[in-house]
């Protein structure tokens, strides 16, 4: 197709602003999708996305749309994620595109991760739309959000669609305003080829299938190309594009989005970002998209170590799947071999771990997420440590620097005291607070990333009864007084629930899990003391009483001191099974502990 009549867009929104739905009906209208075949989240084809009514991989789709001026567009549609945690998967989507779809809830207005969307796409110099979704709710304050809409965001307020993707208001409006706003591509079929790389995934029939946007030149079956940042050469075998189900073309042409597959045999032999050009007359390679760094890390561990070798196969796939998760081998005395993964965040390693279960049927177990420390040491080298095991001797450390964040929460003005609250108590700094409208504020405040792992989302949701939002960039390293707090069963260190915490959260935390342990580790003929430690001094105790058994039972009545050499008899038995003996802690404490 000529390259004017093109049109590359994304769709940018706050998490559950209806971007899928909206997807849905611009994939109804054009016909690229029909009656028959319709549903709803016809883009999301990952169960869990489906359950969870939310997006997690960047879906590409192809449409044809006859436009009012009689012209057929071929509109390159690609869907994003909105959670805060996939970031990475909208900036290289936007990276393809020449224009953005902003979806703004009626009812709900600017979020906090509608205004960090935004600000990616202004980075990459994309044409803006801004739709208002969900006009036909009861409560939808569509003139208030209009002009939250130009003074949070300065999109001026008469270039905003009112629409309802469920109901079917203003789609056609959409449509148009994309064929009229949203400037074609740049570029030339006649140049010389290159391609941009902006994901992949793994087909079990075909192999890694690539999806690219051609910026110059075109590419068919046949053509022999290369990967200029790997240096590997390979054979095209197949393009096509998505509607949404894959479909084989003759050839994608500058300006089109699509996908290739080509001889390549291992997932690692893509690196998202790449350029692809033909081999026999290269081009320069393409500014691609910085590489993401994994903010939290965690243990991955088969339940049974003989489908070692199947979780290494399940997780070079997931990482074709998922650019920013990353793997590395490594070994714990508790739990054999394993994984040390990389993540984005905290629902990443939770999708990442479902879709091991689900895809690839694997019984798993994780250890508890951390982050990664600047560790400076007395010899003045320094060292960066995500896993409690590699952090150094306290005399050996000089100081500690933890990630910080800055965080953005809006929330209804009646909230700010709880909000303030919830920023102490996670150990964080309120800088200023800023006043949108007549019912909602800004918080920005810089609190400690291991602070905001586990539950922080969670707290904002329920203590603003479900209209608080959040998003966070990540702002450098702060010194902080950090300590490893260990659990010992009778003196031995167990290095699976070893962890890296604040000195005022340490006696706290070890024990929560000095209390759960005592609740899963069976009893043995002996004592058993559970501890929690930060090097030497021990802040929280339990102790497992032994299993008793009545040695004096046959001596009816008779002297006492023949129950006295009994009892003592014992006593000496269980004080050398004690010296003696390990206390063997069944798989099933790990996975209970872990999980609480």
């Amino acid at each position: 197709m000529d390259i004017n009549r093109i049109r590359n867009f994304s769709i940018i929104a706050h998490i559950d602003h209806g971007k899928t739905t909206l997807s849905d009906r611009l994939l109804h209208l054009t016909g690229t999708i029909s009656d028959r075949d319709m549903q709803a989240q016809l883009l999301d084809s990952m169960d869990l996305e489906r359950e969870r009514g939310i997006t997690i991989k960047a879906h590409p789709v192809t449409m044809y749309y006859k436009a009012k001026d009689g012209i057929e567009y071929e509109l390159n549609l690609i869907d994003t994620p909105g959670h805060v945690d996939f970031s990475y998967e909208v900036s290289r989507s936007l990276s393809a595109c020449e224009g953005a779809l902003l979806i703004v809830d009626a009812a709900q207005g600017v979020e906090a991760q509608t205004v960090a969307n935004l600000h990616l796409a202004m980075q990459q110099d994309l044409v803006i739309i801004p739709v208002l979704n969900k006009i036909d709710l009861p409560h939808a304050n569509v003139e208030g959000v209009i002009k939250q809409i130009e003074d949070i965001l300065a999109i001026p307020g008469e270039e905003t669609i009112a629409a309802s993707a469920k109901q079917g208001i203003g789609i056609e409006e959409i449509l148009e305003a994309i064929v009229k706003r949203v400037p074609p591509p740049k570029g030339d079929s006649n140049d010389a080829l290159q391609a941009l790389l902006f994901d992949s995934y793994y087909d079990t029939y075909k192999g890694v299938v690539t999806h690219i946007r051609v910026v110059n030149g075109e590419i068919k079956g046949g053509t022999q190309a290369k990967l200029l940042h790997s240096g590997k050469n390979v054979e095209i075998k197949e393009v096509g594009s998505f509607n949404p189900k894959p479909y084989v073309r003759e050839k994608l042409v500058a300006g089109e989005t699509g996908y290739i597959t080509a001889n390549i045999k291992t997932p690692l032999d893509i690196k998202v970002g790449d350029t692809l050009t033909d081999s026999r007359n290269p081009a320069k390679e393409l500014p691609g998209f910085q590489e993401i760094h994994p903010m939290v890390f965690s243990g991955i561990y088969p339940i049974n170590n003989a489908d070692y070798e199947r979780l290494k196969a399940s997780l070079a796939k997931l990482q074709l799947n998922d650019a920013a998760f990353v793997y590395q081998a490594e070994s714990s005395v508790a739990l054999g071999f394993g994984f040390r993964c990389g993540f984005l965040g905290l629902l990443h390693l939770e999708i990442i771990q479902e879709r091991l279960r689900r895809e690839f049927e694997m019984d798993i177990i994780a250890t508890y997420p951390s982050v990664v420390y600047h560790v400076y040491t007395t010899g003045g080298e320094m060292k960066e440590v995500d896993n409690p095991t590699f952090l150094p001797s306290p005399n050996f450390i000089e100081s500690i620097e933890e990630p910080m964040v800055k965080s953005f929460i809006i929330c209804p003005n009646e909230y700010i005291g709880d909000m303030m609250s919830l920023i102490s108590e996670k150990r964080g700094l309120l800088h200023h607070t800023e006043t949108l409208d007549e019912r909602r504020v800004m918080l920005t405040s810089r609190v400690p990333l291991n602070e905001i792992l586990i539950d922080f989302h969670d707290r904002i949701k329920s203590l603003t009864r479900g209209y608080g939002s959040m998003d966070y960039e990540h702002d450098g390293y702060e010194i902080s007084d950090m300590v490893r707090l260990d659990i010992l069963v009778n003196s031995e260190p167990l290095d699976a629930f070893s962890c890296i915490v604040h000195k005022t959260k340490a006696e706290s935390r070890g024990r929560v899990l000095a209390a759960k342990l005592k609740d899963v580790i069976p009893r043995q003929q002996y004592q058993i003391a559970l501890q929690a430690a930060i090097g030497s001094r021990v802040v929280a105790r339990e102790t497992i009483r032994a299993v008793r058994k009545d040695v004096t039972a046959k001596c009816y009545g008779g002297d006492i001191s023949r129950k006295r050499k009994l009892l003592e008899k014992q006593k000496e038995g269980k004080k050398r099974m004690k010296s003696v003996g390990s206390v063997s802690i069944p798989q099933e404490a790990f996975v209970q502990v872990l999980k609480s």
